[in-house]
């Protein structure tokens, strides 16, 4: 799987290795092991999905980063039958969507907020409002 990190994921990693709140090495190791954990949830992947030439399941392979691995990944193989991409949505982002997600880097304009763009109203009136109702925002990031 390849894998390319965004800049606040770099510096959510980086912050913990700088901490001086650690008083082990393992404390340490643990926290990060976490930290990277959370941050993978938040990404959608993409699966490849094989059914053999008699239409039973066959081997599935995830995850990939993006169509163009799995399309790679499926042109070395040889197993037969056919394959097809499955995108897999995030579960961090589904939980973040309902309850917003402190540190993430969100679409909210405010701070105590990370939930993505489709639940904010695209309604003229309402335009940009958020649609959760525990949510004081009131516009989102492009």
């Amino acid at each position: 799987m390849r894998l390319t990190p965004r800049r606040e994921e770099i510096d959510a990693v980086k912050a913990l290795l700088e901490s001086p709140d650690f008083d082990s090495a393992d404390q340490m190791a643990k926290a990060v092991i976490k930290e990277v954990a959370g941050i993978l949830q938040m990404r959608d992947w993409v699966a490849l999905v094989h059914t053999w030439k008699d239409g039973h399941r066959g081997l599935n392979f995830a995850p990939f980063g993006n169509e163009a691995e799995a399309k790679a990944f499926a042109s070395k193989m040889a197993v037969g039958g056919t394959g097809h991409l499955v995108k897999l949505y995030s579960p961090g982002v589904m939980l973040a969507n309902v309850g917003g997600k402190k540190g993430w880097k969100g679409y909210c304009f405010h701070p105590e907020c990370g939930h993505a763009p489709a639940t904010h109203s695209a309604a003229t009136a309402a335009r940009g409002a958020c649609q959760i109702p525990t949510c004081p925002c009131d516009g989102f990031r492009k």
